[in-house]
């Protein structure tokens, strides 16, 4: 974040070019945004939201968690569970023990099953947020300089496409620390149901701990 070129063209006053900077890096006195967000391809809506803090997996049920509240719930109130689709590596993917607990922590709280099916490797250009959801939103911004958090969070709320697409979007302003080790006996915990098909890549986490 900060007074960077940002690819595309922009109209402007003639003869008033926006001064940026060539080569980005984090700046320490801007700070730096992080996009996440959710899609739901059913009804074309985005729910996105622009974090301060570290990449983590917490970081993306978080913004699982906030699309339930103020979008799913709304609109899926009988739903028995949800099912999602993740990149199969990096915070999101199938091996990611931080996000499965946090996961379950979600599957107790709302009473859901949490169903993944992670992409194979190489495959995750596959996944619709990509290009139904997030490029767009890299359009929009297109040839502006992402100089706060209010521009980024703006640009993403303003998305729309011919299609119907629209995003509502949210700072948020969580702490979310790197370096957290899920133990073996932590992961023991999770109420985890591999799939029939690929269950080294999909599977179920139900939403209540067992009582042994």
């Amino acid at each position: 974040m900060g007074d960077f070129k940002n690819g595309g063209q922009e109209w402007r006053p003639h003869g008033q070019p926006e001064r940026v900077r060539v080569d980005d890096f984090v700046d320490a006195d801007v700070g730096k945004a992080i996009p996440d967000g959710v899609y739901d391809q059913a009804a074309n809506l985005g729910g996105g939201k622009v974090g301060v803090d570290h990449d983590t997996a917490a970081v993306a049920v978080e913004s699982l968690r906030r699309w339930w509240e103020h979008r799913g719930s709304p609109r899926y109130p009988r739903a028995p569970a949800l099912l999602m689709t993740a990149d199969g590596g990096g915070r999101k993917g199938s091996r990611n023990r931080l996000g499965k607990v946090a996961l379950q922590q979600l599957a107790k709280d709302i009473g859901l099953r949490m169903a993944v099916c992670h992409f194979p490797p190489g495959t995750s250009k596959g996944n619709k947020i990509a290009h139904r959801m997030f490029s767009h939103r890299s359009m929009n911004g297109r040839g502006r300089p992402l100089i706060s958090y209010e521009v980024i969070v703006n640009l993403s709320a303003n998305t729309t496409t011919p299609q119907g697409l629209t995003i509502n979007a949210a700072l948020a302003t969580g702490r979310y620390p790197r370096g957290i080790k899920v133990t073996d006996q932590e992961f023991a915990k999770v109420k985890l149901k591999p799939s029939t098909f690929h269950g080294e890549w999909n599977d179920t986490i139900m939403p209540m701990l067992s009582s042994k």
